[in-house]
C-alpha cells in the first residue's frame, strides 16, 4: 500500500480531576472522623472488597513539637484494618528545602513503595511543609505512574498555597523544581493544630503567598490583610484560619478555571517568583520560600511602579504591608556582583515555563498584567530603591 493512502488518526479525550481540601483540627484524634470518612468514601469508589494500604511519610522535625504524633497515627488506624492498613513503620524524613536536593532520599522512598507493595489504588500520605509535600508527591506521581496521594500540610505556606495545588517536584542540576509532575492529590487536610507550633519565621513566611494572590486577584482580600495585620502578627489562630481558607480558595479557583497543567507560558500565581527562586539558591536556602517571595513581590512591585504601570500610592502601600508583617524587602544578593546571577534567573524562569518569557506585574492592587521582557536597567533601579527603602 502506498504510504499516501494512510490518513492521520486523531484522538481527543478529557480527564476530570476532583479533590477536596478539608479544614479540621487534631486530625489524628480518635473522635475526629474526617480522615476515616474520606478513606471509606474514596475506597468505595475505586475497588470493592480489597484492603488498601497507606504509606505514611512525615517531616521528622514535627516530633519535636508533637512527640506523640507517631503513636497517634498508629492508634488512629487501629480498627480501620478491614479497609485500610498502615504499611510497616511510619517513615520520618528531613524537612525543609534540602530534602528536595537529596536524590538518595527520593530513591529510598521509591524503594519503600516497592518493598511495601504500595499499588496504584493504595495511598501515600504525606505530612509536612511544602518541600516534604513536593518530594513525597513526586515519589507518588512517578511510582507505578501514579499512586493516590493524600496531603496533610503543616505550615501556613503549604496550607494556603503549595499543599492545595497540583504540582510536585524535586530540585536538580542546581535548579529549583527541575524535575516534577502535575499530579493532583486525592485529598488535602489542613489541620490548624500544626500551625500553633510554628516558629515566627514559618508563621510569617506563608503570608507572602496570601499577599501575592490578593495582589493579582482580590483587592478586597488585600484590604482585609491590611486591616488584620496586627492579629496576624500576634498569632491569632482564627484570623490565620480565615487567611488560609480564602487564599486556598483563590488558588484552587485559579487552577480550576485557568491552565492547571501550565501548557501555556502564563503563570499568574508565580507573581514575584522569578527572582524568589533564584534568591533561594543564591542564599543557599537560608531564606525561607515565603521570605524570598516577599522580596520578589517587593522587587516586581517597584519595577511595576518604575515602568509606570502601578501608582506610587499602591506601590508604597504594598511595601508598607510587607514591612508591617515583618518581612524584609531587600537582600544583599540582589545587588553588586550578584546582579548577573539575578539576571540569569530570568532566563532560568523562562526555560522552566517554556516558550516566551512571561512575567506577571501589577497594574493596580488586585489587577495584574503580563510583560514579555524585563528591562535590566529598571531592575537595577528597582533593586536600589529597595536597598534604600525604610
Amino acid at each position: 500500500m502506498n504510504e499516501d493512502s494512510y490518513f492521520p488518526l486523531f484522538s481527543e479525550f478529557q480527564i476530570t480531576y476532583r479533590y477536596k481540601v478539608y479544614f479540621t483540627k487534631d486530625i489524628f484524634q480518635k473522635d475526629n472522623p474526617v480522615l476515616k470518612n474520606f478513606f471509606i468514601s474514596d475506597i468505595s469508589e475505586i475497588k470493592q472488597g480489597l484492603v488498601k494500604k497507606v504509606m505514611v511519610v512525615f517531616d521528622e522535625r514535627l516530633i519535636h513539637y508533637h512527640p506523640n504524633l507517631v503513636s497517634e497515627i498508629k492508634n488512629y488506624f487501629q480498627g480501620l484494618e478491614s479497609f485500610i492498613q498502615l504499611t510497616g513503620d511510619i517513615i520520618p524524613i528531613p524537612g525543609g528545602e534540602e530534602c528536595k536536593n537529596n536524590q538518595n532520599l527520593w530513591e529510598s522512598l521509591v524503594n519503600a513503595v516497592n518493598t511495601h507493595g504500595v499499588d496504584r489504588h493504595s495511598y501515600i500520605l504525606a505530612i509536612g511543609g511544602g518541600a516534604v509535600l513536593d518530594l513525597v508527591g513526586y515519589v507518588a506521581a512517578v511510582s507505578h505512574r501514579g499512586i493516590r496521594l493524600v496531603r496533610i500540610p503543616t505550615t501556613v505556606l503549604s496550607q494556603n498555597d503549595s499543599g492545595v495545588g497540583v504540582k510536585n517536584s524535586i530540585n536538580f542540576q542546581g535548579k529549583k523544581n527541575f524535575l516534577g509532575t502535575f499530579a493532583p492529590p486525592v485529598a488535602v487536610f489542613n489541620d490548624l493544630q500544626f500551625l500553633e507550633s510554628l516558629d515566627e519565621r514559618d508563621w510569617r513566611s506563608g503570608m507572602a503567598e496570601a499577599i501575592k494572590v490578593a495582589l493579582i486577584k482580590d483587592k478586597d482580600f488585600f484590604h482585609w490583610i491590611e486591616s488584620n495585620a496586627s492579629e496576624l502578627l500576634n498569632r491569632n489562630l482564627d484570623t490565620m484560619a480565615y487567611l488560609i481558607h480564602r487564599c486556598a480558595k483563590l488558588h484552587m479557583d485559579h487552577i480550576a478555571s485557568g491552565d492547571p497543567f501550565e501548557f501555556g507560558s502564563s503563570r499568574p500565581l508565580d507573581f514575584g517568583h522569578w527572582s524568589a527562586h533564584k534568591l533561594e539558591y543564591l542564599t543557599q536556602f537560608s531564606l525561607r520560600h515565603g521570605e524570598a517571595v516577599a522580596i520578589g513581590i517587593a522587587l516586581d512591585t517597584v519595577y511595576s511602579y518604575q515602568k509606570q504601570f502601578l501608582s506610587q500610592d499602591d506601590c508604597l502601600r504594598i511595601l508598607s504591608l510587607l514591612k508591617t508583617l515583618g518581612f524584609v524587602v531587600y537582600h544583599p544578593m540582589l545587588s553588586d556582583g550578584e546582579k548577573q546571577n539575578l539576571f540569569l534567573g530570568l532566563e532560568e524562569f523562562r526555560e522552566h515555563l517554556g516558550g516566551r518569557l512571561t512575567i506577571v506585574l501589577l497594574a493596580e492592587i488586585g489587577k495584574s498584567l503580563e510583560v514579555h521582557e524585563m528591562d535590566f536597567k529598571t531592575i537595577d533601579t528597582s533593586v536600589n530603591f529597595l536597598k534604600t527603602y525604610l
